[in-house]
């Protein structure tokens, strides 16, 4: 008897033909994660030879430059390409003076790595809140963040880490117009091949606290949502990408990445830019959290995380599980 029913209709297609095997699935994979798509965070401190655990991080750590440089060879040796430095500092005042001290924790930090492996990608954080007495990511007029007298000195510490030898600055301090000042300050001042990777979707989330302690950069009254993005809104993030794209972003970000993957996914289809994600403190301390309780494999859980973030359209991750992804990787 002659089989009528139209093609595409079980049995006669069977999808987990497809899934036989880990080779064959392997060959017909969709969506891959590499070490190159990997950006460390490190957090630097004043000194040599020292170094302070985070304890809302498990295993990771603040370090002093030439520590730091140690640590950056081993994660390139690894195929992470990339590290995104954050100075730490008990140097603060009400105008963020040492942000851009050119011997500053940060700017030492990226001489040290330069100097010590001179291939790998130095990202800086260029943000005021670590450098403040209030711990607000601006410059206050009263108790309100004054955004024109904030990207002056926004700018001001871009050039600095540009000088020190950084190959990209990340402003995350969602001022308006802030992408526009460091472009044209880099470029004023011949560090026009220096790129800019905005944090151009950061949002006011829940899931920053560990990394608030590991810099020391929690308000000191009243919080950020004046300046950082409301988390239920997604049109005004595709806003905030285009604009940066217009100022002269080069990479653009969305932060926190695991609770904003429609977010990423969306940023995807308003620019040709590459996007990155940043997989926040919080988001991978509960991670590892319920890993160490034994209530979910780390690395199967860690990887399924990455491959969602690619999936969603992010081009780099950046990840405290950078080095044990590499490894697994290999």
């Amino acid at each position: 008897m002659t089989d009528t029913r139209p093609p595409g209709v079980f049995p006669t297609v069977r999808p987990r033909r497809l899934r036989r095997g880990a080779t064959l699935r392997a060959m017909v994979r969709e969506t891959r994660i590499h070490p190159d798509n990997l950006i460390l965070p490190l957090f630097a401190i004043a000194g040599e030879n020292r170094t302070e655990p985070i304890a809302s991080l498990p295993g990771q750590r603040r370090e002093t430059p030439d520590l730091i440089a140690a640590r950056a060879r081993r994660a390139y040796e690894l195929g992470v390409p990339a590290v995104l430095i954050f100075g730490v500092t008990d140097a603060k005042d009400a105008t963020a003076s040492s942000a851009y001290d050119p011997d500053g924790s940060a700017q030492q930090a990226i001489r040290a790595i330069k100097a010590e492996v001179p291939e790998m990608v130095v990202v800086t954080d260029v943000c005021l809140c670590a450098y403040t007495d209030h711990g607000h990511c601006g410059i206050l007029t009263g108790e309100r963040i004054d955004n024109d007298r904030s990207i002056a000195v926004i700018a001001r510490t871009a050039l600095s880490h540009a000088a020190a030898g950084a190959d990209i600055v990340a402003p995350s301090d969602m001022m308006d117009g802030r992408v526009g000042a460091i472009r044209t300050m880099l470029d004023n001042e011949g560090h026009e091949d220096v790129a800019i990777m905005s944090y151009a979707a950061k949002y006011a989330s829940a899931f920053y606290g560990p990394f608030r302690d590991a810099a020391g950069s929690a308000p000191g009254f009243g919080d950020r949502r004046g300046y950082q993005m409301d988390p239920p809104n997604v049109r005004e993030a595709l806003r905030e990408i285009v604009q940066d794209e217009a100022e002269g972003a080069d990479i653009v970000m969305v932060k926190p990445a695991v609770a904003y993957m429609d977010v990423i996914a969306k940023t995807r289809t308003v620019t040709d830019l590459p996007v990155a994600a940043y997989w926040v403190s919080g988001e991978w301390a509960m991670l590892k959290a319920a890993a160490e309780r034994g209530w979910l494999d780390e690395r199967e859980a860690t990887l399924e995380t990455v491959v969602g973030l690619r999936r969603a359209g992010a081009d780099l991750i950046i990840t405290y599980a950078a080095e044990d992804i590499a490894t697994w990787l290999s």
